[in-house]
């Protein structure tokens, strides 16, 4: 019987755009500017843009828009081609939306769609459907992680796992408590999928048991009035 509890996400991304505070929370610890989300908002769905077209649009200067154009790269919204002109004209750069900024911009939506294509599976296939996918989705998780870690012993593994985690973008970490290691998981990709049963809160327990070797519980779950879900394998080390 799995326990209630969530994975890591790839972002913490605010509804509709950015908060009050002007700048919009994403990706871990990177921030993106209310200025640059303008930039994505122009880029998206539209062919690649020069940055004297973001400044004919946006009406900023060529630095303001370079700066957040910038941002956008290393935070990989953003994709920077080089187009050759005719002639002995220096190329000019092109600018594009990733499908990153999609999920950026719309992540919002996701609360609709993901609950009703979840709800669909349930409707067709019952239970029996959602257990199949959801093993086959915790074997696929498994596989992604076991072919990069290469610790043997358990909490090695588990440590490996987390430090993954983290440079995937995941809110997590990993806590030394009375001589064993607990996982700390402040983020969660399911969030929108959850549903009264939290069958998907069982994709973590059994992907870690599978990456770690040994059964894994969840010793604090955010659905019971914990900060987040923490995890540690049975029998410690």
């Amino acid at each position: 019987m799995c326990l209630p509890g969530l994975p890591a996400p790839l972002a913490r991304i605010a509804p509709g755009g950015a908060p009050a505070g002007g700048s919009l929370t994403t990706m871990s610890d990177m921030t993106v500017s209310a200025a640059a989300l303008r930039v994505i908002k122009l880029l998206v769905g539209n062919p690649p843009q020069t940055i004297a077209d973001l400044i004919k649009t946006t009406g900023v200067t060529r630095t303001a828009v370079t700066e957040q154009l910038n941002e956008l790269v290393a935070a990989g919204f953003v994709e920077r081609g080089t187009e050759r002109l005719p002639g002995r004209g220096r190329p000019r750069h092109l600018y594009s939306a990733t499908n990153a900024a999609l999920l950026l911009l719309f992540a919002s939506s996701q609360r609709l769609v993901v609950p009703a294509i979840w709800q669909a599976v349930r409707d067709i296939g019952g239970d029996k459907l959602i257990r199949d996918v959801l093993k086959r989705v915790s074997r696929a998780l498994a596989d992604h992680y076991n072919r990069q870690i290469t610790a043997t012993k358990p909490e090695d593994r588990l440590r490996e796992m987390i430090r993954i985690l983290s440079q995937e973008g995941g809110l997590v970490d990993g806590v030394e408590e009375d001589g064993h290691l607990v996982m700390y998981k402040r983020s969660c990709p399911f969030i929108s999928m959850v549903d009264q049963q939290r069958s998907i809160c069982c994709v973590d327990l059994e992907m870690m048991t599978a990456v770690v070797g040994r059964p894994v519980r969840r010793t604090a779950c955010r659905h019971e009035g914990a900060p987040c879900c923490t995890f540690e394998i049975v029998g410690g080390k």
